[in-house]
């Protein structure tokens, strides 16, 4: 077991690739914390960075749905960051409930469900009033209080007050956050900005795992990952647990839109919906379909990344593109020698 000066190491509660985090008690006031440690004992200056990052962002987010970091303590050649412990436990114990099936597969669970998925949402809404985008929301930076249900976001090392980023092309196995929960925009193969609504397709993702117990994609080749974000259209929720309402699928579906200006717009909007959805599961135990997104209005003026009133250009030089692509064989006997190479450099095509 590590040591840490000034505090007593309880139990290990997480260990990732990169990261260690502990259940400790402070010495000097015998107060239960977290303490969250770089995993090596010569982490990399970009590692450093982060972890003065997700310090400097969070003390300052004033957030009942953030935990409050306490101190940024030197350790080793790294750093330790101790925050509250208010005895959550991490969002990866939810992929448990239903025996490891998904919570979309009974009423309870499904109960549960909305309650989680309406205060990380209410959380979010906390963030963007700020300006923060976090950009690594999956259910390990998830936690829960199991007695009063209290949901909190944690980990920041990546989250920007930017309200606009532009990710470059990079090998996808250095890409900054979790591939698995990547928006498609956040790949850097989109040639789109980054803004708060890369949030929404991570945490649709997050939600099609609670409901259904698998993610909509999964693979071991991170290209293949990242071919799947931006162009494969994920199964649809409630095809593979047919027990999820109609509309809880198409709330996921929607956040899970390949273009931010499909998703949601604004957090209250989301959470609308899903106040909705949750009064009339418990009224009904079933949810009558009703149209999406009709709170969704945003606070911010965005001009959208996509064309509009091309629709004629864009299909000619799609026609065009299909053309040169795959070209019709000229026959041996039409333009001599020319028509005869061309013919075997289509063949080679």
């Amino acid at each position: 077991m590590i040591k840490i000066p000034g505090y007593l190491i309880a139990t290990q509660i997480y260990s990732g690739t990169r990261t260690l985090v502990y259940r400790a008690v402070s010495e000097t006031n015998q107060k239960p914390v977290v303490i969250k440690l770089l995993k090596y004992e010569y982490p990399t200056f970009n590692e450093l960075v982060q972890f003065r990052n997700q310090y400097t962002i969070a003390k300052n987010l004033d957030l009942p749905g953030v935990i409050k970091p306490l101190s940024l303590e030197n350790y080793g050649h790294g750093l330790a960051l101790v925050m509250e412990d208010n005895g959550c436990i991490s969002g990866e114990a939810m992929k448990q409930w239903g025996n490891g099936e998904g919570m979309g597969r009974c009423s309870d669970s499904l109960n549960e469900f909305f309650h989680i998925a309406i205060g990380i949402v209410q959380t979010l809404e906390g963030l963007y009033s700020y300006r923060v985008i976090h950009k690594d929301i999956k259910p390990q930076n998830i936690l829960i209080n199991p007695q009063t249900k209290q949901v909190s976001l944690i980990d920041f090392s990546i989250s920007s007050l930017l309200p606009r980023e532009t990710q470059e092309i990079t090998n996808p196995n250095v890409l900054e956050g979790t591939l698995a929960y990547m928006s498609p925009e956040q790949t850097g193969r989109m040639n789109r900005g980054i803004d708060y609504r890369t949030d929404f397709y991570s945490l649709g993702v997050t939600f099609y795992e609670l409901l259904t117990g698998q993610l909509p994609f999964v693979s071991n080749d991170a290209m293949e990952l990242v071919h799947c974000h931006i162009a494969r259209k994920p199964t649809p929720p409630r095809e593979v647990v047919p027990a999820i309402p109609q509309v809880v699928s198409d709330i996921v579906m929607k956040l899970m839109a390949k273009t931010a200006e499909e998703r949601y717009q604004s957090a209250f909007g989301l959470r609308y919906d899903l106040e909705t959805c949750l009064q009339q599961w418990q009224e009904k135990n079933s949810i009558t379909p009703f149209p999406l997104g009709s709170r969704d209005i945003t606070e911010r003026f965005i001009i959208p990344e996509k064309l509009y009133g091309r629709e004629t250009e864009v299909a000619t030089l799609l026609a065009a593109f299909d053309r040169v692509s795959d070209p019709p064989l000229p026959p041996l006997t039409t333009g001599g020698q020319g028509g005869i190479a061309f013919r075997g450099l289509a063949r080679q095509r």
